[in-house]
């Protein structure tokens, strides 16, 4: 079986690659900086250099293939949402091109939305793409996995955790999915690995339980025993923020709106059940990794 993913050295990425190699797939790594993955996996990987805003290397790369997973870079462009829509044009035509029979895409809770979500919107984007191309009528299969908020996330704060206060823009009371990336990775690996009917569908993978910030940040201070608490901004006060630190203003609007869009009483399409549950807990991913994270950058 041959398994394309792009990625592979992403938070979810680097996952799936141990779950394949173990599974006796040698998969095909795509990414701008290959030598990494042949650095980590020598020849139990076939690491290749791809852009994935080039529809012909990306078909190139992507032929003879029996499953894709997804993953878009968010990258450095201006314009998030339309960078995600160049990239999900490229690869639509190459599993076109290439009769890809699965394709597995990494999106997000809130693409549903499908506009108000900043770059979530993106991921939107990529969904509706692959939609037009991968009906019954074509037998060609698609997943979106829509993904709760990444524990991974709270390693761009370790310098507010530290200081003891992180601050939001949801209130801070209002729970809503949090997962594990290698729990993402798990659920790839078995849509990866079987074949099934052709079509689009969509699962959520929502981790083990819905948190409000107040909680994560609880659970947080539990694992490093300190006070973690979080402070939840205005929308105003966060684009300054993000200005300062060098985002132009589309950059930052496409940051805000991934939070902004999920106010208001938002509800995700796919409801929480044994299906989109995944294992990890936060306390368990905080002590594994936040914690040798915050020791390593002191």
């Amino acid at each position: 079986m041959e398994i394309a993913i792009t990625a592979p050295s992403g938070n979810v990425g680097r996952f799936l690659t141990r779950h394949l190699v173990r599974a006796g797939v040698r998969p095909r790594l795509l990414s701008r900086h290959p030598e990494q993955a042949r650095g980590n996996w020598g020849d139990l990987v076939d690491a290749r250099e791809v852009d994935l805003r080039d529809t012909t290397a990306v078909t190139e790369a992507t032929r003879d293939i029996d499953a894709l997973y997804l993953v878009v870079p968010p990258g450095e462009a201006d314009d998030p949402v339309a960078a995600y829509a160049e990239v999900g044009e490229a690869v639509a035509a190459a599993i076109t091109g290439n009769r890809i029979p699965r394709t597995v895409l990494q999106s997000s809770v809130g693409a549903e939305l499908r506009k108000g979500a900043g770059e979530i919107d993106g991921l939107a984007r990529v969904e509706e793409t692959l939609d037009r191309i991968v009906t019954d009528d074509t037998g060609l299969a698609v997943t979106h996995l829509r993904c709760g908020y990444f524990y991974s996330n709270l390693l761009f704060e370790l310098d507010a955790i530290r200081s003891g206060t992180v601050n939001v823009l949801l209130p801070t009371h209002e729970p809503f999915a949090w997962v594990a990336p290698a729990d993402i990775a798990v659920v790839a690996a078995s849509l990866l690995l079987r074949t099934g009917r052709p079509g689009r569908r969509v699962q959520a993978v929502h981790g083990p339980e819905d948190l409000s910030w107040d909680d994560a940040l609880a659970v947080v201070g539990g694992v490093l025993g300190r006070a973690v608490t979080a402070h939840r901004v205005g929308d105003d006060d966060m684009r300054a923020a993000l200005a300062q630190a060098g985002m132009s203003r589309t950059q930052a609007e496409a940051v805000i709106g991934m939070s902004a869009g999920l106010r208001e009483g938002f509800v995700p399409e796919q409801p929480r059940t044994p299906v989109t549950t995944t294992d990890t807990t936060l306390g368990a991913w905080a002590w594994a990794e936040l914690r040798p994270a915050l020791d390593a950058t002191g």
